[in-house]
């Protein structure tokens, strides 16, 4: 019986019990679905490298059939782009000046949901929360994923500022821009254009929180269209983006043809690599 099992037990009051065994097995499960997920992203690199399931098997002192069966059950590794065990999805708040009250943006509210659908088809326990109009949110925790730009909070503009490739701009009353450190390539939306047209920028990036203890995924669009042409992006390609980045710091831009009536991402591509921070700082 492990020290934390013996604490609960001698609980002798069944309210606290109740509670503290609660929360022991919400925490248990977490724990049993980021090792069943990192069992099977262990396999999977194993047999990526030319291992047959039968060599794994042997190595590791499991059956043959056990391995084939945990290549293919259990949440699938790419489930860690998002998050380990638990994410909070973070979307804006905004200021209706006219109505003087506070709003959300329709786009807004599907980018959240549909990130929030997708993190739970991976197995990860979800909650939701607003950055409130001041802009000001705790960016120092674990599973964050904040869907807002730069425009709308000081601390995002700030933790934009850190990507060594990716920059956003805006010339004094013009649009915002991004700027490709790398090629010199100025990114506009299609909206900012004459004549307009139904074409957005949308950014993702896993950047580094204030307080240096880990990271959290941001996204944001030059316009709404932007963040819900970057959740299709996930949607659609996790697999992939999470072999070529992992758990690793890194940016991206991706143009989003859209709807102009219902906002809804038509077509999606990457507009520059995926840029690995730690290789453009020591480039």
């Amino acid at each position: 019986m492990s020290d934390e099992l013996q604490r609960i037990t001698a609980i002798e009051d069944p309210y606290l019990l109740l509670r503290e065994v609660t929360t022991r097995l919400a925490d248990a499960q977490q724990e049993v679905t980021e090792l069943a997920r990192l069992r099977r992203r262990v396999v999977q690199d194993l047999h990526a490298q030319g291992l047959s399931y039968a060599q794994i098997a042997e190595k590791a002192g499991l059956s043959r059939g056990r391995i084939h069966q945990i290549r293919h059950t259990g949440p699938a590794p790419e489930g860690a782009f998002l998050g380990l065990g638990s994410v909070t999805v973070a979307t804006p708040l905004r200021r209706d000046d006219e109505r003087g009250r506070t709003v959300v943006a329709v786009d807004d509210v599907s980018s959240g949901k549909r990130l929030e659908d997708l993190a739970r088809s991976y197995g990860l326990d979800v909650t939701s929360e607003h950055v409130p109009v001041s802009g000001d949110l705790d960016l120092n925790r674990d599973g964050l994923i904040v869907v807002c730009g730069p425009r709308m909070s000081q601390q995002m503009w700030d933790t934009y500022a850190q990507d060594p490739v990716l920059q956003w701009e805006r010339v004094e009353g013009g649009p915002w821009t991004v700027v490709d450190q790398r090629t010199g390539t100025v990114h506009r939306s299609g909206q900012d254009g004459d004549p307009a047209r139904s074409y957005d920028v949308g950014y993702v990036g896993r950047l580094p929180r204030p307080d240096g203890n880990g990271s959290l995924l941001a996204i944001a669009g030059i316009h709404t269209q932007g963040s819900l042409g970057v959740v299709q992006l996930l949607a659609s390609d996790l697999n992939a983006l999470w072999g070529q980045v992992g758990d690793h710091r890194f940016s991206t831009l991706v143009g989003v043809e859209y709807d102009p009536e219902t906002s809804e991402p038509q077509s999606v591509e990457l507009l520059t690599p995926l840029y690995r921070h730690d290789e453009e700082t020591s480039a």
